[in-house]
């Protein structure tokens, strides 16, 4: 316990900005009828302690885990630093189910829906088994309902078992593009219709096969089958996939199916983009790109995502797979070389990269698992999901807009750095601990790296791959690697939102653009007004920090593209995310996309939406070889020019907030404006992209 004490250190509790504090005491200190037992390093200490428990110098790992977590090199998810070191030591971020086409599996499914969800767990069901409206019951000869009444009995379940009193049930169900009850499935979230078929709370996500794209880019026709009529497809991908599900045409052709339906391919993509356009759902994702890139396709097949569309793994009968989240913060990795520019500190990033990787393979042996079949599928293929935060901090710390090469450019090198060393830590830990279970056979123990699967994802699809496949680490020296001692887990890294631990140490989230650079955000602890401190220093130095700007920047709605006073480099530099034209999300997207074992959770922003344009920014996403997208946030152009999303209202910044002599001006300039809030509101930012601020579902 003395070795531990000693290794707490107070300082660190400086490095926290307002809202990184507040969000702590309010939900991660350990309490008593609100009483808070923790401080700020105790926590920090009570996690790494958690997460070393089966170590055998626990003492030092545990210090080891504390510095990168106090440090704020590193942050575990939201699960994870709840619960390590408790009694109830439920530390997964994600689960994903796929539910069987009978009664018992439907509802054994929501059940265990409800249990994982009690104990803080983000669900992803997929639902394309369960055979379509009008199809034949053999039990009673009666015929189906269909889908999507159970969904509606999904929603209400995520509604009514919230997770562990600490946040809401989330849960995002999946349907393949064939199936039959799809067009429904489109409607679910909309406001008007039949209450009994919609689900107002939960997500709902399109599992989009190729040759539904490929029909689509071809203007094809498409045929919507009922799963129990075609059972196969649901396991099948790329060309096999495409082979079976013509077949199935040429049977319905020739009368030897009765229920299906033809339709133009781009008649059905359409209404896809027009609900996600009218309701945000559902999010687009590829099947073929997830399954044709998986490392585990020997052994399975991926059926859907989770809740924010970054985990791709395999799910089945016997299988609800699971995965432990955490997130390297990226602008802490910075440094300047020999010229001045600022650029990744490689030995840094390897050395956190490693000791991040054996607390999320110590996740897996000390998690609590509510139902068995998650902890069959964790422990045999050892998944974890290495992410990172704070890419637009390290873009601004470069001076690099993000709409530019160079930001593209760094998205490619900064992934394929924290890739490379996160592989390389998963042999390290194969070398000690042993080879995860089901190795044999796999695209690792083929030599075939994430980057390699792309030219499988090429040939199945027969093109329609446009991916630049430049490199710049030993890569070779990686597959000798792997060839000698294997991997440790069955999948290494995932890009999850990081709403909450991104707010915990102050840099941006994920990979997201900066929302706006004066904005509230609303979360369970409240309203808190968020400035960008980059923009405020470089204001500062040209004498342009004044009330008169925070007025403008209140005004304008956080943006400076009509603030005339303001050089047009900064403009650039400090575009908001509705300021970045879509193009740019999608092509940093995909050179991350090429290194990533698992997926992102890839935003897309669009101000002046138009068919044309999503029918472009999907496509394109499509032919970049992404796995999957998240959220559509879109704006009217005749509101792009003032960037305003929802109406909110200003806060003044605490006097403890991280702007410094900052601070006092926006505390100034806010008093002076209340009376004229109602006129020219602020927008009212709810993060992590999900619908509702008090959602933190993976991290």
């Amino acid at each position: 316990v003395k070795r531990l004490a000693a290794a707490l250190k107070p300082e660190l509790d400086l490095q926290f900005n307002y809202l990184g504090l507040q969000t702590l005491y309010d939900r991660y200190f350990l309490h008593h009828e609100g009483k808070r037992f923790e401080l700020p390093q105790a926590f920090f200490m009570r996690v790494a302690m958690g997460l070393a428990l089966n170590e055998i110098d626990r003492e030092a790992r545990a210090i080891e885990f504390y510095e990168v977590l106090s440090s704020f090199d590193f942050m575990s998810s939201t699960p994870t630093l709840f619960n390590s070191g408790t009694k109830h030591s439920q530390l997964s971020s994600c689960y994903l189910s796929t539910v069987s086409d009978d009664l018992d599996g439907i509802y054994e499914a929501i059940k265990e829906n409800a249990l994982l969800a009690k104990y803080a767990g983000g669900l992803g069901n997929d639902w394309t088994p369960v055979r379509a409206l009008g199809s034949h019951i053999k039990g009673t000869n009666g015929k189906s309902q269909g889908v999507v009444p159970f969904l509606k009995v999904v929603n209400d379940t995520a509604v009514a078992v919230n997770q562990g009193g600490k946040r809401k049930g989330a849960v995002c169900c999946y349907l393949e593009s064939w199936h039959l009850d799809i067009e429904e499935f489109l409607e679910l979230r909309k406001n008007t219709g039949d209450d009994r078929r919609r689900t107002h709370d939960m997500n709902t996500a399109n599992w989009i096969p190729d040759l539904f794209m490929k029909r689509v880019m071809e203007g094809g026709e498409w045929t919507l089958f009922s799963p129990s009529d075609c059972p196969d497809l649901h396991d099948k991908t790329g060309k096999a996939f495409e082979a079976a599900y013509t077949r199935y045409e040429d049977k319905a052709a020739r009368g030897e199916l009765k229920l299906y339906k033809k339709i133009p391919a781009l008649q059905l993509w359409r209404k896809m983009l027009s609900m996600l356009f009218e309701t945000g759902h559902p999010w687009i994702t590829f099947k073929d790109a997830c399954n044709l890139r998986s490392p585990q396709q020997h052994v399975g097949t991926i059926h859907s995502s989770n809740l924010c569309t970054e985990i791709t793994l395999n799910t089945g009968p016997a299988e609800i797979a699971v995965c432990n989240l955490g997130s390297v913060n990226l602008p802490a990795h910075m440094m300047r070389d020999a010229g001045g520019a600022m650029v990744l500190d490689h030995a840094k990033l390897k050395k956190t990269i490693g000791t991040a990787m054996r607390m999320l393979d110590n996740v897996i042996d000390i998690n609590y698992y509510a139902v068995p079949k998650a902890r069959n599928s964790n422990v045999r293929h050892r998944p974890v999901g290495l992410g990172i935060m704070g890419f637009q901090d390290c873009l601004h710390l470069m001076r690099t807009p993000y709409a530019s090469e160079a930001a593209v450019e760094f998205a490619d090198r900064s992934m394929e750095a924290v890739c490379y060393y996160a592989y390389w830590a998963s042999t390290d830990l194969a070398e000690e601990r042993g080879r995860y279970s089901s190795f044999a056979g796999s695209l690792w123990d083929r030599g075939i790296l994430p980057q390699d699967s792309l030219k499988i994802l090429s040939e199945q699809r027969g093109g329609y791959v446009e991916v630049d496949m430049s490199s710049t680490l030993d890569w070779d020296a990686l597959r000798g690697r792997i060839g000698q001692v294997g991997m440790r887990n069955s999948n290494c890294v995932a890009i999850a939102p990081t709403a909450t631990i991104s707010n915990i140490i102050g840099v941006d989230a994920c990979i997201e653009p900066t929302f706006q650079n004066l904005f509230v955000k609303s979360n369970l602890s409240g309203e808190f007004t968020v400035v960008n401190e980059h923009l405020v220093r470089d204001l500062k130095k040209l004498g342009l920090w004044d009330d008169v700007m925070v007025m403008d920047l209140k005004h304008f709605d956080g943006s400076l593209r009509r603030i005339d006073r303001v050089p047009e480099d900064l403009k650039q530099l400090y575009a908001t995310a509705f300021e970045v034209e879509p193009v740019w999300l999608v092509e940093a997207a995909a050179r991350r996309q090429k290194w990533i074992d698992q997926a992102q959770s890839p935003n897309i922003y669009m101000a002046g939406a138009s068919g044309k344009k999503l029918d472009e920014t999907y496509k394109l996403a499509w032919q970049r070889g992404l796995k999957t997208t998240y959220y559509l946030r879109t704006i009217g152009a005749t509101h792009a020019e003032k960037s305003t999303v929802t109406s909110g209202q200003l806060n003044a910044v605490p006097s403890q907030g991280g702007v410094a002599s900052g601070a006092s001006a926006i505390d100034a300039a806010a008093a002076k404006a209340r009376e004229q809030m109602a006129a020219t509101p602020a927008t009212d930012m709810k993060f992590c992209a999900i619908d509702d601020p008090t959602c933190e579902a993976c991290q």
